[in-house]
């Protein structure tokens, strides 16, 4: 799998500190388990977090706060584990007990021609919206802006926009300047997982569709 495009690095830094919304880390977590490039980013971060941590001058405590019982325990982690995997039907490994084993054997439920869509239900009181897209060949998603930030991570197929083409494993990482018409790769058509700060109209948000 070549994988050309990458989340922005404010994303992997937001990842490798833990402070990403539910709906966004689900999809990046998918996209670390088949990028060993960007694995290995966040792992530095991870790194120099740990570093200025460990710069930072001490202060007496009545009890040994909680952030040292964790720093203690990552001794016993080895440096390099193993990553996580694509199931057999390229679904993320960890989306498996959420949407099932296998693209094909998923239900889908229409939104436009030529497009289904199969949303995931994230924790209670988390924000955000997750789901999968698909879309057939050749179909033409409706041009859009966005309203905050969306994460997509194509599974199969790819599709083209004005930012390139994105195949499997790659990830389109736009804000609410972005405005993009991406068409399904006429052949194969599409796949993603995709998180969004807010629903698309055609799912029943507020995003700006054109």
């Amino acid at each position: 799998m070549t994988i050309t495009h990458h989340p922005d690095i404010a994303t992997l830094m937001c990842c490798s500190a833990g402070s990403q919304p539910e709906a966004c880390a689900a999809v990046i977590a998918s996209h670390l388990a088949v990028c060993p490039f960007c694995r290995a980013e966040v792992r530095k971060m991870q790194k120099i977090g740990v570093a200025l941590f460990d710069s930072l001058e001490p202060e007496t405590v009545a009890v040994p706060p909680p952030v040292a019982t964790m720093r203690s325990a990552e001794a016993d982690v080895p440096e390099k584990s193993e990553p996580c995997v694509l199931s057999a039907g390229e679904i993320p490994q960890f989306l498996v007990s959420c949407v099932g084993p296998c693209l094909d054997m998923m239900s889908w439920d229409p939104v436009a021609r030529g497009l289904w869509t199969h949303a995931i239900t994230l924790s209670p009181g988390a924000c955000g919206d997750l789901r999968l897209l698909k879309v057939e060949p050749g179909a033409a998603f409706p041009e859009h802006t966005h309203v905050g930030w969306e994460l997509t991570l194509v599974l199969r197929g790819s599709y083209s926009d004005e930012f390139g083409t994105f195949r499997p494993g790659d990830v389109a990482d736009l804000d609410e300047e972005s405005n993009h018409h991406p068409v399904a790769c006429a052949e194969k058509g599409c796949i993603c997982l995709m998180a969004s700060e807010h629903k698309h109209p055609l799912f029943g948000g507020a995003d700006r569709a054109k």
